[in-house]
């Protein structure tokens, strides 16, 4: 497993972000986490990628609790990124991609041939290589998203953690990079962990779904489980219907 979770919770002051939970994510697959605003999805995100603490329990990177990793061993094994990432003016493509070297190199490190290689071969695997000179700011949404995709390939982790990487884009820049992502899982084993707020997008690229509801864990399941009226009005609140995709004859939601 990647992560494991302990009857984790969460809470400010006096109030429950996240109920007792306990949970599993595999190695090597794609997870979606999926619910209404303010279910705790982001929070359960924050937790794995080592931004906040659980208020009780234990969360567990690869067996070990992740609170006893150091922020360079935690950096080797997890990327993360959030649902805003900082400001970019001023660098380029390839600058942004080169600060994915950073837990390896350290403030002093210099950069080596075999850094150079990483840098360059996550900025063609994204699709950025006539680009690695423009300053990002430049990019178009989707083309930024790729740059940042591209920064944490080069930091050469097993898993990557994304806070609703899609959520301003449009339907095609959001299909496109979400495509992306599912290869980059397939052909390097990479585990992937996202929130998405689509849940058509969520069932037909994710291994796993699972969805909150009022800081409480609601589903886990393969997207052809979650793909049900029953458990969609469940999660979400409102009457759903489905119907198939004419052509792969994927389970499609509607609101009805």
């Amino acid at each position: 497993m990647m992560f494991s979770l302990d009857n984790v919770s969460f809470c400010i002051k006096d109030k429950i972000i996240l109920h007792p939970l306990s949970l599993e994510i595999e190695k090597g697959k794609f997870t979606t986490f999926l619910g209404h605003n303010g279910c705790g999805k982001s929070t359960l995100v924050k937790l794995l990628s080592k931004q906040n603490r659980p208020t009780n329990g234990t969360v567990y990177l690869q067996s070990k609790p992740i609170e006893q990793t150091t922020p360079k061993e935690f950096a080797q094994s997890v990327a993360y990124l959030p649902q805003h990432p900082p400001v970019t003016e001023g660098i380029t493509v390839k600058e942004l991609v080169e600060f994915g070297r950073y837990p390896w190199k350290g403030v002093m490190g210099r950069y080596t041939a075999e850094d150079h290689h990483f840098v360059n071969e996550a900025i063609l695997k994204v699709g950025l290589d006539n680009m690695k000179n423009r300053f990002v700011s430049t990019l178009s949404g989707g083309e930024r998203q790729r740059a940042w995709v591209a920064m944490l390939l080069a930091q050469q982790s097993e898993c990557i953690v994304l806070d609703e990487p899609t959520s301003a884009l449009d339907v095609a820049h959001q299909f496109e990079l979400l495509k992306l992502i599912r290869q980059l899982n397939c052909e390097l084993g990479l585990t992937v962990v996202t929130v998405l707020h689509d849940i058509n997008m969520a069932s037909r690229f994710s291994d796993t779904l699972i969805a909150l509801h009022s800081g409480k864990l609601l589903f886990k399941g393969s997207s052809t489980e979650m793909m049900e009226t029953s458990v969609l009005e469940s999660v979400y609140g409102v009457k759903l219907g489905l119907f198939e995709h004419p052509l792969s004859g994927q389970p499609i939601s509607f609101v009805l």
